[in-house]
Formats: structure tokens, C-alpha cells, sequence
């Protein structure tokens, strides 16, 4: 035995055996039986095993000073968020789209209380403001029936024995309820975090990586709030100037005071005229310019703010940045380098955690054909693939993300709608898996083991198109 089972056997509790058990003899090695686990992660568990781990930062005060009190960060916040739940949720099959299915139900009414937009709203707000977000699922007879965010900064993580997070604890008050990792059909939390270095369990929100530029930003409004109180120009001195060289006693002194206070201070007081008397005099003491030139920091606080979120600052109407030609530029790298990375990793999250509970084989993805500001890279891809004169029609449609044009009997039966009345639904005579409509459209076409020139094209919904 190792030194460090020897350690592992001491640390965790009931692994020390009160007597020596007898040696066996040893037993062909089966590869069922291995299992596989991380060698570094006991290494983790040796320092938290069975606790919860705390955030390392107060959550309530970056939420209230920068969510709350900061218009930047509020807004970065608001954009990030509802752009991203506006985007329509795909699902396959394969490399079949499916139309309705149980996911794309729960995901459109996740519970009683919210819809999908205000939910999935919830969700990217926690995730930008703490750099954590916490999904609880509700099942019901094997079946996930409810979905629900938890606040950050109420979940604590409680690592196992292999470094992995085994439970949480979820804190309000004096009340706390733990909910276990090896729940079925699906674990009851998911977790999704931003990358923090230093931390194993919790991600790191932007607002920490600009906390600094924050600070600036409040302190630079809250000094302007001042000039706006003390008449909005910098104090001066009252100079008390006696003939005998006197100063003025303490009653004196007070009462002076509080009369400029009362009588002078203050917005609704600018441009009172001050009567003085008894050798008073009033010298005034200005700033120069350089030493009032708030404004521009401020502006550059801002600009580092928004450069932590990953928004334009031209989107926030912050003046001096010409990073991009236009607005429409601006809001273009926007979508593209912000919303569609944070989008495509929540998919993928959603999709591997909910996909025992829900048949494997699926995959949850997203309608980029539905964002307006993408419209122009959109009409550009048709143009390129429209010029393209080696690919046949079939297979600048499967590039765009359509499938292969129908027969003309199908055609017509289409665009007369079944026997009901009624019009399928786009994708619908693609549901049968075993059939090569590319094939059975055109006997030209290549086979299916064959090289497909669009194969490397993902479908419509992905990132990347």
C-alpha cells in the first residue's frame, strides 16, 4: 500500500479498517472491473472532502455595487441576457431536425412561474453577475418534468472523496437541503461556470475582472453628485481677517458654519448672493481643468466595464470609441464573439446533462437564421454558395441547411397539405433515417461512404454558419 492510500485511508472517515483482513490470493485482472478516475482529484478531496466549499467572495456586494449601482454593468448584463434568450432552441436526431419533442417543451415552459425567454434570462444573469449558475431539475416518475435557477450565492459545492462535486447544499436562512450528485434519471443540479484560475469548484464573474475600472466609474459619478450638491463648482474659503488679529471663538465658529450649510449649500441654493460681515471675506478655491477632468475617466472605466463583457462600448453609446465602422459592425462582433459562444455552450451543457432522461442521440442546438443582426453574413453566404458552380443544387441547399428539393409529386402534395388539409411541417419528409433522399433525388450524387463536399458544413442552428 502507498503512502498516500495510507494518508486517504486516515482522512476519510470509516476507511481505516479496525483489523488487519486477511491477504487474498490475487485475482486475474478483468477490464470490467477497472475504474477510471482522476489521479489529482484526491489530491483535492484532501482539503474539503464532505464540506462545502464557500464562494470566495461576497456575491450580494458585487451584485449591489455593480448590477445595482452601475448603469454599465446593469446594462451589459441586460443585453448579453435578453439577446441570448431570444434565440429559438433546435433539436436533432442524428442529422435530423425534430419539430416537436418532450425537450423543446420543457425548454418553452420550464415551470409554472416563467416562460423560456424569462428563464433562460435568470440563467445568464446569475452566470454574468456571480460567474456560477445553478439549474435544479424536477423529476417526476423517471421523467424531468420542471426546471428551475437557484441563486448562486445560496449553493455550496460538497467535493467527494475523488475531488468531484458529489452533492450541494442549497442554504436560505437557518434551512438547508442537500441534493445528491447520484440522483436518477439525471443529476438533480447542473453547474455551469465561467473559467476561474485560481478556483476549482466556482467560476469567475467579468464584474471581478473589472472591479477596479468599477470602483473608478462609481467613485467619478459619486463625484459628480457632489459638485451637484455643493453648487456645482469647487468650495472655497471664508477668511476671517480682525483688526486686532483675533480668532473667531468656538459659538462663532459653529454658528458660521452651519448657517453657509443651511443657507447656501445645495443645489436649489446656486447663485444665492453671500452677505458678509465682521472682516469676513470669501476667497474662492478652483481646480484647474486637468484636476476636474472626471468625465474622461469615467469614459475610460466605462470602455474597460464593457471590454470585461464583451459588449461594444459603441453599443452603449459611450462616445471616443471608433473601434468599428458602424453600428450594425459593432452589434454584428457582438453577436458572433459574445452571444453565440455563451448560447452554444449552454446547448451543449443542457444537452449532455438532460440527454439520459430524454433518449441518447440527441443533440440541442440553436436558429442562428432567426437573428437579424446576422442577416447580412447570411445573405452573403447565399451569394458565395449561389455562385458556386462544381456543387449541384442539392448540395448548396444541404450548405445552407436545407434539405434536397422534393419530387414534384411531393411537391404538389406539399403545397396542397395532406389529406386533412393540412401543411407538414418544414423537415418532416426527412424524419425516416434509413433513406438517402440526396441519393434518391439524384443517382448522380455520391454514395454514402463516399467524400460529401458539404459534409464539413455544420447544419443550420450551429455557431458556425
Amino acid at each position: 500500500m502507498t503512502p498516500f492510500e495510507l494518508l486517504r485511508r486516515w482522512v476519510v472517515p470509516g476507511a481505516l479498517p479496525t483489523a488487519r483482513p486477511p491477504v487474498a490470493p490475487p485475482a486475474a485482472a478483468s477490464p470490467l472491473a477497472e475504474i477510471k478516475s482522476s489521479r489529482a482529484g484526491p489530491l483535492i478531496s484532501l482539503h474539503f472532502v464532505g464540506r462545502p466549499v464557500w464562494t470566495p467572495r461576497d456575491y450580494a456586494g458585487l451584485a449591489r455595487e455593480g448590477y445595482a449601482r452601475n448603469p454599465i454593468v446593469y446594462r451589459c448584463v441586460r443585453l448579453i441576457s435578453e439577446a441570448a434568450s431570444s434565440v429559438p432552441w433546435l433539436l436533432y436526431q442524428g442529422r435530423h431536425e425534430l419539430d416537436r419533442h418532450p425537450l423543446l417543451d420543457l425548454l418553452a415552459s420550464p415551470n409554472p412561474r416563467q416562460s423560456g425567454a424569462q428563464w433562460l434570462e435568470e440563467l445568464y444573469g446569475h452566470l454574468l453577475v456571480s460567474g456560477n449558475a445553478y439549474i435544479e431539475a424536477v423529476a417526476l416518475g423517471g421523467h424531468v418534468r420542471e426546471l428551475y435557477c437557484l441563486r448562486p450565492d445560496r449553493v455550496k459545492v460538497v467535493p467527494g472523496a475523488e475531488g468531484w462535486p458529489e452533492a450541494w447544499d442549497y442554504t436560505v436562512g437557518e434551512r438547508s437541503v442537500r441534493f445528491s450528485a447520484r440522483a436518477e434519471p439525471v443529476r438533480p443540479i447542473l453547474n455551469l461556470n465561467l473559467f476561474h484560475p485560481l478556483n476549482d469548484y466556482y467560476g469567475m464573474a467579468p464584474i471581478e475582472a473589472a472591479q477596479v475600472s468599477l470602483d473608478v466609474h462609481n467613485a467619478a459619478s459619486s463625484w459628480a453628485k457632489s459638485l451637484i450638491d455643493n453648487s456645482a463648482r469647487p468650495s472655497g474659503a471664508l477668511v476671517y481677517q480682525s483688526k486686532d488679529g483675533s480668532n473667531l471663538s468656538d459659538e462663532q465658529f459653529t454658528r458660521l458654519k452651519k448657517e453657509l450649510e443651511d443657507g447656501f449649500q445645495g443645489a436649489n441654493n446656486a447663485g444665492r448672493p453671500l452677505l458678509l460681515e465682521g472682516g469676513l471675506d470669501w476667497k474662492s478655491m478652483g481646480l484647474s481643468p486637468k484636476e476636474m477632468d472626471f468625465i474622461e475617466a469615467k469614459r475610460d472605466a466605462a470602455r474597460e466595464i464593457a471590454l470585461a463583457f464583451g459588449v461594444p462600448s459603441m453599443i452603449l453609446g459611450i462616445p471616443g470609441d471608433l473601434t468599428h465602422a458602424n453600428y450594425a459592425e459593432a452589434n454584428r462582433a457582438f453577436w458572433r464573439s459574445t452571444v453565440l459562444p455563451l448560447i452554444s455552450r449552454t446547448a451543449q451543457a443542457l444537452g449532455t446533462w438532460l440527454d439520459p432522461a430524454f433518449g441518447p442521440g440527441l443533440r440541442l442546438a440553436f436558429d442562428t437564421d432567426q437573428i437579424e443582426a446576422l442577416a447580412t453574413d447570411r445573405d452573403q453566404l447565399w451569394r458565395r454558395v449561389d455562385a458556386a458552380s462544381f456543387l449541384s443544387e442539392d448540395e448548396k441547399r444541404a450548405v445552407v441547411g436545407y434539405g434536397p428539393r422534393l419530387p414534384a409529386a411531393s411537391a404538389a402534395a406539399q403545397a396542397g397539405g395532406g389529406s386533412d388539409g393540412s401543411v407538414p411541417l418544414p423537415g418532416a419528409e426527412f424524419a425516416k433515417e434509413d433513406a438517402d433522399p440526396v441519393t434518391a433525388a439524384d443517382p448522380a450524387a455520391p454514395s454514402a461512404g463516399a467524400a460529401d463536399p458539404a459534409e464539413d458544413i455544420e447544419p443550420r442552428g450551429t455557431a458556425d454558419d
